[in-house]
């Protein structure tokens, strides 16, 4: 839980970035996900509500949001929740804010269960080439699996007696 709505802030910021590419403002997305995960989306609060608030507080050019537009994007946003601009309902905006655990994947990458995904990853049931990709218990071969490795040993493909020559004369 954020101390603060900078804490907020900073967190919805470096959301999605790498080690390498650190973000110091806020994008488009991260403040969707900021207000999404704060349940703020509703009937009288929108997603187009808040790409608007977001679009006319960024600078012209930019594509992010700083602390300060950040602030007066908040003001926006509670005038459209809650009826007015006032310096209460900011607050309460930002209190349902900052309550907010921080962003979070839960839920962002969820495997299908039904019958179509499990016949469909059925490796029993592949054929052909694609068969060649797994061995019998189903787990992928990696490479071998993948490459075609041509057999370099001089004899010819499918020949029975490979090696057993030194041994029958």
């Amino acid at each position: 839980m954020a101390k603060t709505i900078q804490d907020v802030y900073k967190k919805y910021v470096g959301f999605g970035s790498t080690a390498t590419a650190q973000k110091k403002d806020l994008t488009s997305a991260n403040f969707m996900k900021m207000m999404n995960d704060a349940k703020l989306i509703t009937g009288k609060l929108t997603r187009t509500d808040i790409d608007l608030v977001f679009t006319k507080s960024k600078e012209k050019g930019k594509t992010a949001l700083t602390f300060a537009q950040f602030q007066g994007a908040l003001k926006q946003i509670a005038k459209i929740k809650y009826g007015e601009d006032s310096d209460e309902n900011v607050q309460k905006l930002i209190t349902v804010l900052t309550s907010v655990a921080g962003p979070s994947t839960k839920g962002a990458t969820k495997v299908a269960k039904n019958k179509a995904t499990e016949r469909l990853t059925d490796t029993s049931k592949y054929t052909g080439s694609h068969k060649e990709r797994f061995n019998e218990d189903g787990k992928g071969r990696g490479i071998q699996g993948r490459k075609d490795t041509p057999d370099t040993s001089g004899y010819v493909t499918g020949y029975g007696d490979k090696g057993k020559y030194d041994e029958t004369h």
